[in-house]
């Protein structure tokens, strides 16, 4: 018995599969066993052309295929190589045990690439189980990015069989890629970053508070609310905040590549964090995950490491707002169907628009507001007491004005987010301000006593929560970082209050 090394996507993560094969006396047959879906069911016929097509004898004998352990659901067609490679090899002397095996076979035995390879790929070398890989040369430009493995590619199953029997791997090798962006160093680690500024701050004219709030998030990862009038720049200032966002290593790079991979998307290896915008309309499940069997990654997931922006904020179902307390407050979601039970990071950037009311008018000077006091409250219920809690920043933006100027650019505010980013980096800490734990915040979040006493005044005063009280201690580290300040000041404080949602 032969035995291949394969994977399969479980949840979020891949899990190893051993291919096994057989051959008995008995009347001619190939059957594939072990839980294997439509697409592994139907490699039998792909990889009985590609043998016959490349003048390789099909055995007359009854072919058992075992795709180990086999309680666990596999699926995916990148199981055809290994499928093939061990019908082939069946009297042959060849060492594959340290190899996993990757690729979609052609009718005529050229090798295909398939969108779960570089996933399975990243998702094995994270775990260190993965270390010899042979795959598809469509899918070097993909994996040539992950580091720590040897990648060997080839064209064909004739190819791959060479590659096993003969002693020449070295000339399937593939080099090692340079990532070629602009680089920062922090204690002996790259973080990548594109100055590539698709939609520039200078595009939206004053709203300097709301540009600070931005800023302030962009530094320090934390959570941002604007509501104004529409048409005042919020969703503007949305989208350009997605380009200024902290820089990413190498291993962040590949986990935006599998989110994309995921999703379907052809990955492109931006330095640029995620952006996720789902629609109001969206269901729960296509927002936190779901499925009626199985657990699917949903939007929150996908934004992980990245930024989550709901527009027109109160038009969410109150469902959605609810449940979206726990993946802001724990930085991971659990999603439990009856085969699986999947727990998704969700350490993201959470940016919420809205309306003052449901006409949008009632802060406007020159329009009249017609929703009636009984709309209004109805809207404002929509956002509850602990989902406002979880926001770091609330900005109430004014009317845009004809003499108003642009201010920053994107390429200034990114810089300063940069500086910001390395300081934080270079204290010590494993995760930016925003997403500091209980512990990290009385490690770096210190404070004298006229500052403690300035914080704990307004705690009384506007009847602020405990987690209130470490929202504002986190934005207020952000904002003396962004004056390049190791203490946190009085005027940091302050200012920090004054982005707390208030009645």
């Amino acid at each position: 018995m032969k035995v291949l090394n394969c994977a399969t996507l479980n949840g979020f993560d891949a899990s190893v599969v051993e291919v096994e094969t057989t051959f008995t006396k008995g009347l001619p047959s190939f059957s594939i066993v072990g839980l294997g879906n439509s697409a592994i069911q139907e490699s039998k016929e792909r990889v009985k052309s590609a043998l016959l097509t490349n003048n390789y004898e099909f055995p007359p004998l009854k072919i058992t295929i075992n795709l180990s352990p086999s309680d666990l659901q596999k699926q995916g067609s990148h199981f055809d190589l290994s499928i093939a490679l061990l019908i082939a090899l069946q009297d042959e002397k060849a060492d594959m045990k340290d190899f996993f095996v990757f690729g979609e076979l052609g009718l005529d035995g050229k090798l295909k690439d398939s969108s779960m390879i570089f996933v399975l790929a990243l998702s094995l070398a994270e775990q260190g189980v993965l270390k010899k890989v042979l795959i598809p040369k469509e899918s070097i430009e993909k994996l040539a990015q992950i580091p720590d493995i040897e990648l060997f590619a080839v064209e064909s199953l004739k190819d791959a069989i060479d590659f096993f029997i003969k002693e020449d791997q070295e000339k399937y090798k593939v080099a090692k890629k340079e990532f070629g962006y602009k680089v920062i160093k922090i204690d002996q680690k790259e973080y990548f970053y594109d100055t590539n500024y698709e939609l520039d701050f200078l595009d939206i004219r004053g709203q300097v508070v709301a540009k600070r709030g931005a800023l302030i998030c962009a530094s320090g990862n934390h959570n941002l609310m604007l509501e104004g009038s529409p048409g005042c720049g919020k969703s503007m200032i949305a989208k350009r905040l997605a380009h200024i966002l902290p820089p990413l290593s190498l291993e962040d790079i590949l986990q935006k590549a599998k989110i994309d991979s995921l999703d379907g998307k052809e990955p492109d290896f931006l330095p640029k964090r995620v952006f996720r915008n789902p629609h109001h309309s969206g269901t729960k499940s296509s927002i936190f995950g779901g499925g009626s069997n199985s657990a699917k990654i949903g939007e929150i997931a996908l934004a992980n490491n990245g930024m989550l922006f709901f527009d027109e904020l109160p038009h969410f179902s109150k469902n959605i707002l609810e449940a979206l307390r726990e993946p802001l407050e724990d930085h991971k979601i659990l999603i439990s169907r009856v085969n699986s039970k999947i727990e998704y990071p969700t350490k993201f950037v959470f940016v919420a628009a809205l309306n003052p009311c449901p006409c949008g008018n009632l802060l406007n000077q020159t329009r009249e507001c017609r929703c009636s006091d009984v709309e209004i409250q109805r809207y404002k219920n929509k956002l509850s007491d602990p989902l406002l809690d979880r926001i770091d920043l609330y900005v109430k933006m004014s009317e845009v004005r004809s003499e108003d100027k642009a201010t920053m650019s994107s390429a200034q505010m990114h810089e300063i987010v940069l500086k910001a980013f390395s300081k934080q980096l270079q204290r010590g800490q494993n995760n930016l301000n925003g997403k500091l734990s209980d512990q990290e915040i009385v490690k770096y979040c210190v404070l004298d006593s006229e500052c403690e006493n300035i914080l704990n005044k307004a705690l009384d005063s506007f009847n602020l929560t405990l987690r209130a009280k470490n929202k504002i201690l986190k934005v207020a580290r952000t904002i003396a970082d962004l004056d390049d300040s190791e203490q946190i000041k009085k005027e940091h404080i302050l200012e920090a209050l004054s982005f707390r949602k208030r009645d």
